[in-house]
């Protein structure tokens, strides 16, 4: 999605189409529903499927590289955004994660790759690259594919950290599962 609410596609010919839209909440609720067609297209999900939002400013994140990222996280029920089962938009703390160390969905790792500050991402994570088969007890089911808008607020690129980088992972308020693999929350990184 590109300023003054163009967006710009490529068909499988690698073909380049621009389409204008008569607002910046309308490109970006297209490029959600084209990344949704995407996967309802596609016979099995085998890696994650992202579409952008808004590109952002500055250098793509790199494994190392630490961010802060608001999220929200929904079931692909029916072909579509099902129920929300997580989300930290409206909450005074943001996720802070370290791209590469592991702390997140191997979906997140993969589908965050490239993203710059200010940029915003619509993902959408096969089951083995989220939670797979044992699924999080009372919110994600087992075998659950998992759609996120992620928007990151905050880089520290690894190469600018000199020791400590005041983005270290801290302790979660909320026992919330996502996107941590593991229950417990955050370590300190």
């Amino acid at each position: 999605v590109q300023p003054n609410n163009y967006s710009t596609f490529y068909d499988d010919q690698r073909q380049n189409w621009s389409i204008m839209f008569e607002s910046e909440k309308a490109a970006v609720d297209f490029s959600k529903q084209v990344c949704i067609a995407k996967c309802n297209s596609s016979p099995v999900l085998e890696s994650v499927l992202y579409q952008d939002l808004l590109l952002g400013e500055g250098q793509g994140v790199e494994g190392g590289d630490s961010l802060e990222v608001a999220y929200t996280g929904w079931l692909f029920q029916n072909n579509g955004l099902g129920q929300v089962f997580d989300s930290n938009v409206n909450k005074d703390k943001l996720l802070r994660l370290k791209l590469g160390s592991g702390k997140v969905i191997k979906g997140w790792e993969e589908g965050m790759m490239g993203m710059k500050k200010g940029g915003r991402r619509f993902l959408i994570i096969p089951p083995a690259w989220a939670y797979g088969a044992q699924g999080v007890t009372g919110r994600v089911p087992p075998d659950s594919t998992l759609v996120f808008e992620v928007e990151v607020t905050r880089v520290k690129l690894a190469k600018e950290c000199s020791g400590s980088d005041g983005l270290s992972v801290s302790s979660r308020d909320s026992p919330a599962p996502s996107p941590v693999p593991s229950s417990d929350g955050f370590s300190a990184d």
